[in-house]
C-alpha cells in the first residue's frame, strides 16, 4: 500500500482569547497532521482546547475575543490562516466540512431539511441545476441511512429525532464531497444505541468516500472503536500522539495512563473507578512547568520549572513528559520522592 499523502498539517498553532484578565492561550503551540482517508482522534477533558482547535481550522473562532496568534494550518499545502473570509467560505463545506455537537442548534428551525441541503449544494456547485441538486440531496439522505428520504426533504428539524437530525448534519457535511470532515463530539447528545449507529456510519462513509476525518471526543471508547491514530490534549497542549494500538497498549504520559485507567472495564468488578486527582487548570493559569504537574504522581522538581518538549519514544509515538528524558536520573529522583 502506497504512503498516504498528508492532507492537513497544523504547525505551532496558537489560538488566544483577549479578555479583561489578559491574553489567554486556549490552544498553545500545537502540532499534528491528518493523512488522506485517515480517522484521527483528538481526545481530552472539557476545556483542553479540542473544540477551539477545530474552530481554528474552520476559520470560525469568534473574533473578538478570539484570534489565531501564531502558527500555520496547511490544507493541501495552502495556509488557511492567510485566507480572507471570502476565501474561507469557498473552503468551508466544500473542501473541509464540520459536524457540530448539537444538531438542533446547527440546523435552522425555520427551513425544511431540503432547503438547507440545497443551500449547501448551490453555494458551492453553482453550475448545478435545481433537479441535479435535489437528486444529490436525496442521495445523501439515503446514504446516511435515513428512511423515506424524498418525504424528509419537506420536514422541519423539530419533526426529526436527535439521531435523525445528526444523520442530516452528516449528510449536509458530506453533500459536496469534502476531503476532510471534522466531527466535534458528534454523539454527545445521543443515547448509546444511536451513538453506535452514528459511529458505524462515519466509519463506513470514511471507507466508501475516502474522506479524512478528525473525530473530537472525550470518550476513549469511541476512539478505540473508530480511529487509527490519536492525539491526546491537556490544557491547550498535545501531551501524547500515536496509533490507537500504541496509545491503548503502551500509554506513556501520566495523563493518558490516567484517562485509560478511568475507563470502566465490564470484564472486571471493581469497588471503585479510578479518577485522576485534582481538576483541569484554568486556561492561562500555569505560566511555567508541565501543565499536568499538579495532578501527576511522578512529579519531580524539574516538572514545575520547565515545560517538557514532545519526545519521540518510538516511531510515530510522541510524549510530552520528562520521564522519557534522562531516564536513569529521573528514576533516582522518583525513588527519592517516594521514600
Amino acid at each position: 500500500m502506497s504512503e498516504r499523502q498528508t492532507i492537513l498539517e497544523v504547525k505551532d498553532l496558537q489560538t488566544s482569547f483577549f479578555t479583561d484578565d489578559g491574553v489567554i492561550p486556549s490552544v498553545d503551540h500545537i502540532d499534528f497532521h491528518v493523512r488522506e482517508g485517515e480517522i484521527l482522534g483528538i481526545v481530552g477533558e472539557s476545556g483542553c482546547g479540542k473544540s477551539v482547535t477545530s474552530l481554528s481550522i474552520m476559520g470560525l473562532v469568534p473574533s473578538p475575543p478570539g484570534k489565531i496568534t501564531s502558527g500555520q494550518i496547511l490544507f493541501e499545502g495552502k495556509d488557511l490562516t492567510k485566507f480572507s473570509e471570502k476565501e474561507m467560505r469557498k473552503v468551508r463545506g466544500n473542501d473541509v466540512a464540520m459536524i457540530f455537537q448539537e444538531p438542533m442548534t446547527s440546523l435552522n428551525p425555520l427551513f425544511t431539511i431540503g432547503n438547507q441541503l440545497l443551500e449547501a449544494i448551490t453555494l458551492h456547485k453553482k453550475d448545478w441545476n435545481k433537479k441535479k441538486a435535489k437528486a444529490r440531496a436525496i442521495e445523501m439522505l439515503k446514504l446516511v441511512g435515513l428512511p423515506r428520504a424524498e418525504e424528509l426533504m419537506n420536514d422541519y428539524p423539530h419533526q426529526l429525532s436527535g439521531g435523525m437530525r445528526q444523520r442530516v448534519m452528516i449528510a449536509m457535511a458530506l453533500v459536496c464531497d469534502p476531503k476532510l470532515l471534522i466531527a466535534d463530539e458528534p454523539t454527545t447528545a445521543l443515547d448509546v444505541t444511536i451513538q453506535a449507529q452514528i459511529l458505524k456510519l462515519m466509519r463506513e462513509l470514511n471507507e466508501r468516500l475516502n474522506t479524512a476525518v478528525i473525530l473530537i471526543t472525550h470518550d476513549l471508547g469511541v476512539v478505540a472503536e473508530t480511529c487509527e491514530r490519536v492525539v491526546v490534549m491537556y490544557a491547550g497542549k498535545v501531551v501524547e500522539e500515536g496509533t490507537v494500538d500504541t496509545i491503548f497498549n503502551n500509554p506513556q504520559h501520566p495523563y493518558t495512563k490516567g484517562l485509560i485507567a478511568s475507563v470502566p472495564d465490564m470484564r472486571y468488578k471493581k469497588q471503585r473507578l479510578y479518577s485522576i486527582p485534582g481538576s483541569v487548570p484554568k486556561p492561562g493559569s500555569i505560566k511555567q512547568g508541565c501543565r499536568f504537574a499538579a495532578r501527576c504522581e511522578f512529579v519531580v522538581g524539574r516538572c514545575t520549572e520547565e515545560n517538557p518538549p514532545l519526545y519521540e519514544t518510538a516511531e510515530g509515538h510522541k510524549t510530552r513528559c520528562f520521564l522519557y528524558d534522562e531516564k536513569e536520573v529521573l528514576q533516582d529522583d522518583r525513588a527519592a520522592v517516594k521514600s
